[in-house]
């Protein structure tokens, strides 16, 4: 696949793609807490393997949990139209599992 953006010679962040993954992963919390009023435990994405490998997840320790079987949210028909993608999760608490199935939570 061709590179569509341009090439900026003069910046030079080593390992590009793992720095902005982290900053995200620092920032998001805080910003959806305003926004919502309470922080995810999980990042979750999908990389449709037909285009790329994961690479940059890998190398930010996102964890390959799955793969999708090729069908979008709205596929009634299981018709298979979509392409066939990884699932990455990122932990952004130590005891997600805990949280997200609602353990010693009294409302749960």
């Amino acid at each position: 696949m061709l590179n569509q953006w341009p090439t900026l010679p003069w910046v030079r962040v080593p390992h590009l793609a793992s720095h902005l993954l982290g900053a995200v992963a620092r920032a998001l919390p805080g910003h959806w807490v305003e926004r919502y009023g309470y922080a995810p435990v999980l990042l979750e994405t999908f990389v449709d393997v037909g285009r790329y490998a994961g690479t940059c997840y890998k190398a930010a320790n996102w964890v390959r949990v799955g793969q999708t079987k090729g069908r979008g949210k709205l596929d009634r028909d299981k018709a298979y139209a979509l392409g066939v993608k990884d699932i990455y999760c990122y932990p952004l608490s130590r005891n997600f599992r805990t949280k997200l199935l609602g353990e010693g939570n009294p409302a749960s």
